[in-house]
């Protein structure tokens, strides 16, 4: 499988392929994207994401959002899901520089994942149920879709560096996150001044309250989504290759890990 196209449109989009288990088995290529908001698809980005074979889309956006600034191009002829699992808006643009934003945004995370157990529930069970590759989105492909790209590699037996790596990766988009705020906000600046980051710090506190409250984030999906476990047996065989063979025990070392053959 080759990697994913570089996109002119997007800014955030990317394989969740090539994470490794406990178990020796690799997250497969090809079969299950991130990515920021897919309204922004136009031009020659409508042929690079078609050659990806993608059929389903989950949209985590509020409806209003859509209608305000549009879902994915109906000329891609996917099966749209919009599921919105963040229940209480909040504008990330003005949080207060004054407090520990990634403590703020871990907690606006444990919101998210105690008001939308019914949506996280359904995009679970729909990636689990798909035949074909699939991308899940919401605007900037980082706090509602880095919270389910969380729990799904969670469940496929991903460690916690490797899920935070994943998460931090969004770190490369910052930048260009930050112009698209400025080009809707008539050249302003956000007044949150870590606007866009992503660091791996925040994923790491919401999978720490997830282990608090449920004993293990497979506790939270079983548990509080009620997710059965027929569904995430499905969702291993549609997304791990390879055989099962133990890793060695592999302390932290600082280093960052990367997806086998990144």
């Amino acid at each position: 499988m080759t990697t994913p196209p570089d996109f002119a449109t997007l800014c955030n989009f990317r394989d969740l392929g090539g994470w490794r288990t406990g178990d020796g088995r690799t997250v497969a290529r090809g079969r299950l994207y991130r990515s920021d908001s897919l309204a922004k698809l136009a031009g020659e980005d409508l042929e690079r994401f078609a050659a990806l074979g993608v059929r389903t889309l989950i949209d985590l956006r509020y409806p209003w959002e859509i209608a305000d600034r549009g879902r994915a191009p109906e000329s891609l002829g996917v099966t749209w899901h919009n599921l919105s699992i963040e229940h209480r808006p909040y504008v990330q643009a003005d949080i207060d520089p004054d407090v520990d934003p990634w403590r703020y945004l871990a907690d606006r995370y444990a919101e998210v994942a105690e008001d939308g157990v019914a949506e996280l529930r359904q995009a679970i069970e729909v990636i689990a149920d798909g035949e074909h590759p699939l991308v899940f989105h919401c605007a900037s492909g980082k706090d509602r879709t880095g919270l389910l790209a969380a729990l799904v590699l969670s469940l496929l037996g991903v460690d916690e560096d490797q899920i935070a790596a994943d998460f931090a990766l969004t770190e490369q988009a910052t930048d260009r996150l930050v112009a698209e705020w400025r080009d809707r906000n008539g050249g302003a600046t956000p007044g949150w001044p870590a606007y866009g980051r992503a660091p791996a710090g925040i994923i790491r506190l919401v999978l720490a309250d997830l282990r608090a409250a449920h004993g293990s984030v497979h506790g939270y999906v079983t548990g509080r989504l009620g997710v059965g476990q027929e569904t995430i047996a499905a969702l291993r065989a549609r997304l791990l290759t390879g055989d099962t063979n133990p890793l060695p025990t592999q302390g932290t070392t600082g280093s960052t890990p990367t997806p086998a053959g990144r």
